[in-house]
């Protein structure tokens, strides 16, 4: 079942009937499951379900479901069993003939893709990249040519090593770094990677606050002339101007995710300023 991802006013009536009538909740956190059990007024049995007791406390849940009670599946906040580990015990459920039934809710990915205007015909949800430097520059060599837009979570205090190794396997391309959905503090950055590594480097960079979705453009294809006209790629510019970015340095990054002269690019955006 979905849980709000931080407003808790995104609870939906169902998902507040589901909470109100299971025999049971597996939480991710439990301590967090209960504030908002409290905040709703609800009292129910729970039993913890995390990544490093998914096995013993995934047979227990199992276990009671054959008996016939019925549980809740949560995680801290968003859809379970997306980049989590509740996708094990729904695997479990079908291989023992458990029914499983979706409460859908709030989920940070499609969120954080809409609110920030990035393409979103078709794209790529990766999840956390590996903490191992190793094998997050070998996820990211991985899916350097993807041409869809990707989706990533990361933790504050990863963003800086995150982004530098992004920036260094995938060059520089436009990038929304979506922080604290729905939250007060919510606010969308969209730059570059260049310019994203630099704000949070390690080495005197800004400080990251928050749980962050990163949301990256697709790599160009051979073909990217015929995708883009010149009035996209002077569009895409005038997002990075707006963004804080030079003119001539915004027509260059256009150039480069379009396939298309920066010349041609740059006269789009003098004339354009010119008629206005």
């Amino acid at each position: 079942m979905g849980t709000p991802i931080g407003n808790l006013g995104d609870i939906s009536p169902r998902a507040l009937h589901a909470l109100e009538n299971c025999d049971f909740i597996a939480a991710e956190d439990t301590r967090v499951t209960v504030k908002l059990l409290n905040h709703f007024g609800i009292k129910k049995p729970l039993i913890s379900y995390y990544e490093h007791n998914k096995r013993s406390s995934g047979e227990v849940i199992t276990a009671r479901l054959l008996n016939g009670e019925n549980c809740v599946l949560v995680t801290d906040a968003g859809m379970p069993a997306i980049s989590d580990p509740g996708e094990n015990i729904v695997d479990k459920c079908h291989e023992l003939g458990i029914t499983v039934t979706c409460v859908p809710g709030p989920s940070a990915v499609v969120t954080a893709l809409a609110i920030s205007g990035m393409p979103s015909g078709r794209f790529a949800f990766e999840g956390f990249l590996s903490v191992n430097k190793k094998s997050r520059r070998e996820h990211l060599l991985e899916i350097k040519d993807e041409k869809r837009t990707m989706i990533f979570y990361e933790a504050p205090h990863k963003l800086s090593a995150m982004l530098a190794d992004m920036y260094e396997a995938l060059g520089d391309r436009r990038i929304a770094i979506v922080r604290e959905l729905t939250k007060l503090h919510e606010e969308v950055i969209r730059t570059t990677l260049s310019q994203a590594a630099a704000r949070y480097s390690s080495e005197g960079g800004e400080i990251p606050r928050g749980e962050f979705v990163i949301i990256i453009e697709g790599a160009a294809g051979n073909d990217s002339e015929e995708d883009y006209t010149p009035e996209q790629a002077a569009e895409m510019a005038r997002s990075l101007i707006a963004g804080g970015m030079p003119p001539s340095e915004a027509a260059k990054q256009a150039a480069k995710a379009t396939g298309l002269k920066k010349g041609d690019i740059y006269r789009l955006l003098v004339n354009g300023e010119d008629k206005e």
